[in-house]
């Protein structure tokens, strides 16, 4: 089933990401905390993919798996700044041959080297692209806060703007704290014309090492409110964990009652955290 349908229901949908291995080795416990999340139900899941290789070899493998075997919607992703055209053709061949309808495609991050195959340089280019290569749904990033590269968030619009333009059919938050970013990023974009279904990327905060983490990413604003629970739960991982996911769950509850109808929670492979968060929503996502 292609995302922008099931975007377009009249209830609210939760879906959670996976993310393949960096190893061998490591494809099984992976595999069993996704086919353990994919038991959960959720509207759909997203698979990650490492540019270059590496992980990329077992996004499809695992997406298919999703969908054959656990029946749930899954939206593989494509980064394409590191990737041939033919590298990125062959991975389309295959997500076609799996018939898995929906696509996230995203730049990637620039390697460190700065060596790249020069073939694409922006998201839009590799929907463009997608969208020539067969009926795929298409989701793009976009940044509430802008993206770090970006000169300021009209120009950092601007690019949303020509994902949209290119065939992007709805678009994925990068992770915020603060539910009034969103808010104001929804009326901007309005305003500019992006109409597309935006989906509000959550990210649990389950123990303190994620917070340096994601500061140096993305550069995300972590309100005080945020920052007294770290503060105060940081050293204890049962109640960090259990506090995070009570701070996702209050974002996600103020997000819907505010009519955001789509969450999609950066699970981190986490099957407790999914499966928590969906317990605490049971009554809300039946909701009219």
């Amino acid at each position: 089933m292609k995302i922008r349908d099931i975007l377009a229901g009249d209830k609210p949908t939760l879906s959670f990401e996976v993310f393949p291995p960096k190893t061998e080795d490591a494809y099984h416990t992976v595999a069993a905390a996704a086919a353990e999340i994919a038991g959960l139900k959720p509207s759909f899941m997203s698979v990650t993919y490492g540019a270059g290789g590496g992980t990329s070899d077992y996004t499809v493998d695992i997406a298919s798996t999703i969908q054959e075997k656990y029946n749930v919607t899954p939206l593989a992703h494509i980064t394409c700044v590191s990737s041939t055209r033919e590298k990125v053709e062959q991975v389309l061949g295959e997500l076609r041959a799996h018939k898995i309808e929906n696509v996230l495609a995203l730049r990637g991050d620039i390697p460190e080297d700065g060596r790249t195959p020069e073939v694409y340089h922006y998201a839009s280019e590799l929907i463009r692209e997608i969208k020539k290569s067969g009926d795929f749904c298409i989701g793009a990033a976009c940044y509430p806060e802008g993206h770090v590269e970006s000169a300021n968030k009209s120009v950092d619009m601007d690019y949303l703007k020509e994902k949209v333009e290119a065939g992007c059919d709805f678009a994925t938050t990068q992770m915020f704290f603060d539910n009034s970013i969103l808010y104001s990023y929804l009326y901007r974009i309005r305003e500019k014309g992006i109409t597309v279904p935006v989906i509000a990327g959550i990210m649990p905060v389950t123990n303190a090492k994620q917070i340096k983490r994601i500061t140096q990413m993305s550069g995300t604003y972590l309100p005080s409110r945020f920052m007294s629970i770290v503060d105060k739960f940081g050293d204890n991982p049962r109640a960090m964990k259990q506090a995070g996911i009570a701070y996702a769950t209050d974002q996600i509850i103020d997000l819907i009652a505010n009519g955001v109808k789509g969450i999609h929670v950066y699970s981190m492979n986490k099957p407790d955290v999914a499966m928590k968060i969906k317990e605490n929503l049971s009554d809300i996502l039946e909701w009219e």
